[in-house]
């Protein structure tokens, strides 16, 4: 990619961000446009911070009050009001901040003179990016020593970032454990492949026996789970039969007091349709009740409960025992808390979950294969010097001035961009099907997959099939220059990286911001159903699965590209300094938090960083032994070594807080409880908060007519 090309992609990027950005400051303002900028907010009936009045000039003027509020946000405020988990994606941009700062502070002062002196490279591609990575270096130059000694520094840097940030995780996760010290999961655990009592023909009494006589005193109820699905689709189909109902009901008593006798048709149509609806509804909720009976229920009992103990120490201990001689009986662990169940995965059983879980691997190893295609063919294009030697029309482009250094410079990002986009939601539909209990898991799973997809085509299928041509090309006319054009391979696509960055975070943030899905589908929303915009927020979950790989694959190309093309470094910090103030104000006023897991997405970030650099410790080695620098691959050996110990170290540290409730951690809020008289009435909740959707009390208004609700169950 020459020049031309790489500025061609960070002025579109640019001028993109700089109409993006003053365009969402402006439509952030307007009243009309809260549902999608202040759904949270507005979901809590939250006071919204503009004036309604639509005369404001205000209004209509781009400000920079959003950027401003986002840097004010505290770590302590965001934990307050939206838990530990979003402040782990907000420390995951400061990691990205603090650590390419001191990167590129010492990569541009010492680094890139060091590859730029080298003046290896020539024919007039001195002013290519080559010229600034490693790959303009000589081989057997003692400048390679340099790269060595700064490889050390930021591998060290990086490990006492990540140590540091993982025991300050740690210390809020306990933290945080004993401020949320009344949730029902800290008195609750899952039982499941409960055995059939033989005498009663059910579960349920075999699950009251088996814990009264195993854990007399602290056992206290038990919740069976059933297989509710006809019983929640029928209470879905009574809630949307009762929106409709009232939604007529309102629109009569408006044209009623309009008073107009061209309406009095319409109203009788409206009111026989009415009267039609809610007979539908009160059949409904006569099919619900009946479903709702103990004999039926009893019927579609499932091989799972929710056991509830007296404290939180006897839940503990119950969790992490073997409760039967056969593995496969009385299986039990920690329950999620109640929003996190995933109640559709209840009904897999525990022994088929890993069929499950191997079709899943299949299906996204599959994606993965089949995904090298668009790969590959963007990589065709930002080749395209060596594009026009193998498909000679493709010189065509260049008929049009300036069109070429837009195609190899901001179009392949852009479309890589767009493939990556379905991704994410693709793996998590995946994960939604393997077995796991907890919504929280899918998501973890989904960042796993999601991860590991990104950096098998995303990073290494664009290193090899970007060089691809070249090497063929070198191979045919020079041979024995290969070792040398291998060298450079992983330099080569440095160029490609840094267009990548600049379109995922001046134009994905940018866009995260703007929300223009939403924004269109507002707009015809309000076209099919009339002038009126809708006044409900556009609440979503927080995306995990989404951020948390993609912003980590930065991470990774950031840290394997370091050493080799320290260049890349100064767009990452504006990269996460972007990321940073665009998710504080997704996290503050769009995204619901649905669920708190206590941090437990910390481990996989630090795995996915920690994997990083142990990738770049690799790739060196291979760099030095391909630029005849054989003592420098053998001293990065140690290097790689010790990088393996401090994982292993963090494991056996930090790893075992987050995937247990410790027993001393139990006791001590027991007998908090316990002294404040509250302890009781925790574990009471606690039975009630597991109740199954289809079982959960539901009221449906009925008309004006009706005297008595449709629904109280």
């Amino acid at each position: 990619m020459n020049p031309h090309s790489l500025l061609a992609s960070a002025a579109i990027n640019i001028g993109l961000a700089l109409v993006t950005l003053p365009l969402f400051s402006v439509l952030k303002k307007q009243p009309s446009n809260a549902p999608i900028y202040y759904a949270r907010p507005l979901s809590r009936r939250h006071h919204l911070p503009f004036d309604d009045s639509s005369s404001s000039l205000n209004r209509f003027l781009p400000s920079l009050a959003w950027l401003s509020r986002a840097f004010r946000v505290t770590e302590d405020e965001i934990v307050q009001d939206h838990g530990l988990d979003a402040l782990v994606i907000i420390r995951l941009f400061k990691f990205g901040i603090k650590f390419f700062t001191v990167c590129s502070l010492v990569g541009l002062v010492v680094l890139l003179p060091t590859n730029y002196g080298a003046q290896e490279v020539q024919n007039g591609s001195y002013f290519t990016m080559d010229s600034f990575t490693i790959s303009n270096v000589k081989r057997g130059s003692n400048r390679l020593w340099v790269h060595f000694a700064f490889l050390c520094f930021i591998s060290l840097y990086g490990m006492y970032l990540l140590y540091k940030e993982y025991n300050e995780i740690l210390i809020r996760r306990i933290w945080q454990i004993q401020k949320l010290k009344h949730r029902p999961d800290q008195f609750t655990i899952v039982v499941r492949e409960i055995p059939l009592c033989i005498e009663h023909k059910a579960r349920d009494c075999c699950v009251d026996h088996f814990f009264s006589k195993h854990y007399p005193n602290t056992y206290y109820s038990y919740q069976m789970v059933y297989n509710t699905e006809d019983l929640e689709e029928s209470v879905s189909q009574a809630k949307s039969l009762a929106r409709k109902i009232e939604d007529l009901t309102e629109s009569s008593m408006a044209k009623r007091r309009k008073n107009k006798l061209s309406l009095l048709g319409l109203l009788h149509q409206e009111t026989s349709k009415a009267a039609f609806l809610e007979e539908k509804l009160q059949a409904l909720c006569h099919r619900i009740h009946q479903l709702q009976c103990k004999d039926t229920l009893q019927k579609k009992e499932l091989p799972v409960a929710f056991v509830t103990f007296k404290s939180r120490s006897g839940a503990a201990a119950a969790a992490h025992l073997q409760h039967h001689s056969h593995p496969l009986l009385w299986i039990t662990e920690l329950a999620p808390e109640p929003r996190d169940v995933s109640w559709r995965n209840m009904r897999v059983s525990y022994r088929v979950v890993p069929l499950y879980k191997l079709g899943v691997l299949i299906a996204a190893s599959l994606l993965t294969v089949f995904f090298a295609i668009p790969v590959t063919a963007v990589q065709g294009i930002a080749k395209y010097e060596k594009l026009k030697q193998w498909f000679p029309p493709a010189r065509a482009v260049q008929l049009i001035p300036g069109l070429s250094s837009i195609v190899t410079g901001y179009l392949p990002s852009a479309v890589l961009k767009g493939f990556i986009y379905i991704v994410p939601l693709t793996m998590f539909a995946m994960a939604k099907i393997a077995g796991c209990i907890a919504r929280s898991k899918e998501e973890i799973k989904a960042c796993n997959m999601v991860f590991y997809f990104l950096v098998g085509n995303v990073f290494f299928w664009s290193v090899l099939s970007g060089s691809l041509l070249d090497l063929i090309g070198q191979f045919i006319s020079h041979p024995k220059n290969v070792p040398s054009q291998l060298a450079g391979a992983v330099s080569a696509q440095a160029d490609f990286f840094v267009t990548y960055i600049l379109t995922d975070g001046l134009s994905g943030f940018s866009l995260e911001l703007l929300q223009p899905g939403m924004l269109i589908w507002d707009i015809l929303k309000s076209c099919v159903h009339g002038c009126q915009r809708e006044t409900s927020p556009y609440l979503y979950s927080l995306p995990y699965f989404r951020i948390i790989p993609l912003v980590s694959l930065s991470v990774l190309i950031g840290i394997v590209y370091a050493v080799v093309a320290p260049l890349l470094l100064p767009f990452l910090i504006l990269y996460f300094c972007l990321g940073y103030v665009v998710y504080v104000n997704q996290i503050r006023d769009v995204y619901e938090t649905t669920y708190e897991t206590c941090g437990q997405y910390w481990p996989y970030i630090h795995h996915y960083i920690l994997l990083a650099i142990i990738l770049m410790q690799i790739t060196m080695v291979g760099l030095f032994g391909l630029k005849l620098k054989p003592a420098a691959s053998i001293s990065t050996i140690p290097l790689i070594l010790f990088t393996w110990m401090f994982n292993e170290y963090c494991k056996m540290r930090f790893l075992p807080s987050f995937h247990h409730y410790t027993l001393q951690d139990a006791a001590e809020n027991d007998e908090l409880d316990e002294k404040c008289g509250l302890l009781e009435l925790h574990y009471e909740n606690a039975i009630n908060a597991y109740c199954p959707p289809g079982l959960r009390p539901v009221n449906f208004m009925a008309s004006e007519s009706s005297s008595t609700p449709l629904v109280s169950s």
